[in-house]
């Protein structure tokens, strides 16, 4: 008997950590063939901006008694993601299950999706759906975003949309397909999307699903299930191989910048030092914080599923393979199933600078994640009774949470 996590949890109705038998793995396609450039002619990596060279941090926690979460907003559906713009404008953008992005802006939730696809999107899986969005680095100047979900098929597919004319109004007719992954299950799809520090984007993709990673998915360099991939949107009309991938001369799909992942539930990164963090949902027992500093060198293994978290899952991996352990762990008696947040930025709340917050689905638990001194420190700060889908911030660094169950945005408070 196994836990299936996130997706069962969702598919029974919210209840928490409930044990059920895998299901039978069935043998399935892997990938559809993308539009790509050949990684030859891919353009090379734009200049990263340079960060301080002491960015703000505090070095303790500070008394999360004199915090609370506020509720700002309610009356979604199955809230999975939160982002901004960019653009001045502070607005959020929320992200809802069935194919709706809706628009929370001056304290008020518009009436009005910003973008609907409800029409196209399989949600009839545990982890289907409208899964991510990210507004381009220069969405001002283009227009441009990007949405992750799974299509009437129930495969991946990432796409590009323009706003239309009307700031709160997106094109929907301006769909260009990037790519499109055949999925062999209906659960650990991953969802996440995020630019980089380097102006490309990062795509975070589960390991196909079922359970115990039935085909090997997360260490097989030919298929992009269990990785995270890299591509940059600004080459072609679709996208081009950025030049400094690390797989480009055969030994596995060019898209690929990182792999060994089960399903990151959320990976952002630090607004100011381009510090990577993802969170991955663990199997049986252990739920994992991994990291990658600014300006690491792709090809970085994080383990699965020869690993689940710190510990041997399904046997040692070896050495050669260089797999790099999660920064944070915990197990199934604080949760079941991670979700990862951002690195506090904001000028509200300066004691908080440089403090990775993430959370747990089912407990409702959300703990701090703060490096002192090269020594990684993870403390439980809030029990918030929520099924915690997903953490956002806005434009100024504030904070949020959304909570999938009762279908409310909460912001960081004092």
């Amino acid at each position: 008997m196994k836990k299936l996590l996130f997706g069962l949890i969702i598919s029974l109705a919210f209840t928490a950590c409930t044990s059920v038998s895998e299901p039978t793995p069935q043998p399935a396609p892997l990938i559809a063939t993308p539009h790509v450039t050949p990684a030859e002619t891919a353009s090379p990596a734009p200049t990263a901006d340079v960060a301080p060279e002491t960015p703000p941090s505090v070095d303790t926690f500070p008394d999360p008694a004199q915090y609370h979460w506020k509720i700002v907003a309610k009356g979604f559906d199955q809230p999975l993601d939160i982002q901004h713009a960019g653009d001045g404008s502070n607005r959020l953008f929320i992200v809802e299950r069935g194919g709706l992005i809706r628009i929370f802006e001056n304290n008020l939730l518009a009436d009005k999706p910003f973008l609907d696809i409800s029409k196209k999107v399989r949600t009839n899986g545990s982890e289907q759906g409208l899964l991510g969005l990210a507004f381009h680095s220069n969405y001002v100047e283009n227009g441009f975003f990007f949405i992750n979900y799974t299509d009437l098929n129930g495969n991946t597919v990432i796409a590009r949309y323009q706003v239309s004319e009307n700031a709160n109004q997106a094109d929907v007719k301006s769909e260009a397909v990037l790519l499109h992954i055949e999925q062999p299950y209906g659960n650990h799809n991953g969802g996440g999307l995020a630019f980089g520090p380097d102006g490309f984007l990062y795509i975070g993709l589960g390991d196909g699903g079922s359970g115990d990673d039935p085909h090997g998915y997360g260490q097989n360099l030919d298929t992009y299930l269990g990785k995270i991939l890299r591509i940059d949107v600004d080459g072609s009309e679709t996208y081009v191989v950025p030049a400094d991938n690390p797989f480009l001369k055969g030994e596995a799909l060019p898209e690929i910048w990182a792999y060994g992942l089960r399903n990151p539930w959320r990976f952002s990164f630090d607004s100011l030092t381009g510090d990577l963090y993802i969170a991955d949902v663990g199997q049986d027992i252990w739920e994992e914080i991994s990291f990658l500093p600014a300006g690491a060198e792709g090809g970085a293994n994080f383990g699965w599923n020869y690993m689940e978290g710190n510990h041997i899952f399904l046997q040692e991996p070896p050495a050669s393979l260089g797999v790099i352990a999660p920064v944070a762990e915990y197990d199934h008696d604080e949760g079941c199933s991670v979700t990862g947040g951002v690195v506090y930025r904001g000028e509200e709340f300066p004691e908080w600078q440089g403090i990775y917050f993430y959370g747990d689905f089912c407990s409702g638990q959300v703990w701090g994640l703060l490096n002192v001194d090269g020594v990684w420190q993870s403390r439980s700060i809030f029990y918030t009774g929520t099924l915690i889908s997903s953490f956002g911030e806005d434009e100024e660094g504030s904070l949020y949470l959304a909570d999938y169950n009762k279908n409310i945005l909460y912001k960081l408070s004092k």
